[in-house]
């Protein structure tokens, strides 16, 4: 199958599994996800790992439209640790967002706080490494807030507006209720729940489950 056609093919199926969530999003039932360590990278960050003429490879779409996992993979370096075959998550943005779990953190040796996505004043610095190119972010690196995403339709339905912190239930082999979830309404979103690694194992989650959100 040639890339062109498995990007077709993968935007038709995602398509079709976004109608389904949306039915059950509108009754409070959300996709959970787990987010992994990865690297949102600014232009000039890019430029300066990949060089003058680079572009990010896609490799596979996101839940999210528009977002992509770039075939690149770089590490992060800190004062105790390192941690390799990091994702680059494209497309570029106007600031490098580097996002890991609390785990992460021991091993790199880092204190970032957890924060919102883009909230980056007052966020540490962190080295990454790509082959014999390096460059140290100018802040940027977080513990990214677990939220919820959503569509503006399905938040309708719900009584939500974008900010407002819901609770949310995981019913799994360890039942958990996480308190008090942003919820981040935009008409570019697709109905989903997002969680670190750290929270996702906490919780028993398994890939494709739903949880319910539900007014605290």
């Amino acid at each position: 199958m040639t890339v062109a056609l498995e990007r077709i093919t993968e935007e038709l199926t995602n398509a079709l599994l976004s109608q389904v969530r949306s039915q059950l999003a509108s009754e409070g039932w959300f996709q959970v996800e787990a987010s992994g360590r990865h690297v949102h990278l600014a232009t000039d960050d890019a430029k300066a790992l990949f060089g003058e003429d680079y572009y990010l490879i896609w490799s596979k779409y996101l839940s999210q439209p528009g977002q992509f996992v770039g075939e690149q993979r770089m590490s992060l370096v800190g004062p105790k640790g390192r941690l390799e075959n990091v994702v680059v998550i494209g497309p570029e943005r106007t600031q490098t967002q580097v996002e890991i779990s609390l785990t992460d953190a021991l091993t790199l040796g880092v204190r970032p706080p957890c924060r919102e996505s883009g909230e980056l004043l007052d966020t540490p610095s962190v080295r990454l490494e790509f082959g014999s190119a390096w460059i140290e972010t100018r802040g940027g690196l977080i513990v990214a807030e677990r939220h919820v995403h959503m569509k503006p339709e399905t938040a309708f339905a719900l009584g939500i507006k974008d900010g407002d912190r819901w609770d949310f239930e995981i019913n799994s082999s360890r039942p958990l209720v996480f308190k008090e979830v942003k919820v981040r309404v935009s008409p570019e979103a697709d109905n989903f729940m997002h969680v670190d690694y750290d929270e996702a194992n906490a919780a028993g989650l398994s890939k494709g489950m739903f949880g319910f959100l539900r007014k605290p």
